[in-house]
């Protein structure tokens, strides 16, 4: 159970795809100025992530290695297919909203990455566990991005209206600015100061350090 948890929640907190590895930023640059839409982009990544974890795991020992990431790379772009096929038959608006990017799972680092790294090497199970744990770590980083986006953005939330805009003879002026993808940065680079302010476990060791001589060196030099 210790291992399960582990490979379900370490990726929400302690090693966050977004957060921490810096993947997928494509996405959550592009797709977050909408809630409903960041939603319907993280039960697909998830799901695609998950599943393609469990079907490499199910035939990692067949697959000869020189031809390996062909194979995940055929498996995953399978599961984009039947996900894409799937919205644009219950909901098409969204599909045309999402446009490529649902496509462009397919080149997703967290989802090769999480085949190549952890499913390669483990059983269907805890491999799919893992890719349900990424895709929560991955959907987290999203949701709280379109949160602040479409708040400040539009004044709304899921598409309702929290602070009437003055267009539509409220009070509430919308920063256009964050319904611009280049938001999406700022707001990635306040999560991960917090998240680590929080965590200082994941503050990287500066690769270069002044030794208390040097210093005195050049105190005394100037």
């Amino acid at each position: 159970m210790s291992k399960v948890k582990e490979v379900l929640l370490n990726p929400i907190f302690n090693d966050n795809p977004i957060a921490l590895q810096i993947l997928g930023i494509c996405s959550a640059l592009a797709v977050t100025s909408s809630l409903y839409i960041t939603l319907i982009m993280c039960i697909a990544l998830t799901s695609v992530v998950a599943l393609s974890n469990m079907f490499v795991s199910l035939i990692r020992q067949h697959i000869p290695t020189n031809i390996r990431i062909i194979v995940q790379i055929s498996i995953i772009a399978t599961l984009v297919m039947l996900v894409d096929e799937v919205l644009k038959a219950y909901d098409y608006e969204s599909s045309k909203t999402l446009s490529v990017f649902v496509g462009l799972i397919v080149t997703n680092c967290i989802v090769m990455g999480r085949a190549e790294a952890f499913a390669m090497k483990n059983g269907p199970l805890m491999s799919f566990l893992d890719g349900i744990g990424n895709g929560l770590g991955y959907s987290l980083m999203l949701i709280i991005i379109a949160i602040i986006r479409e708040f400040l953005g539009a004044g709304s939330f899921y598409s309702i209206e929290i602070m009437p805009l003055v267009n539509d003879g409220g009070w509430y002026i919308a920063n256009n600015f964050f319904l611009t993808p280049a938001s999406s940065f700022f707001i990635i680079g306040f999560t991960i100061w917090a998240l680590r302010t929080w965590k200082t476990d994941q503050i990287e060791e500066p690769e270069f350090k002044i030794s208390e001589n040097s210093l005195d060196a050049e105190r005394r030099t100037a």
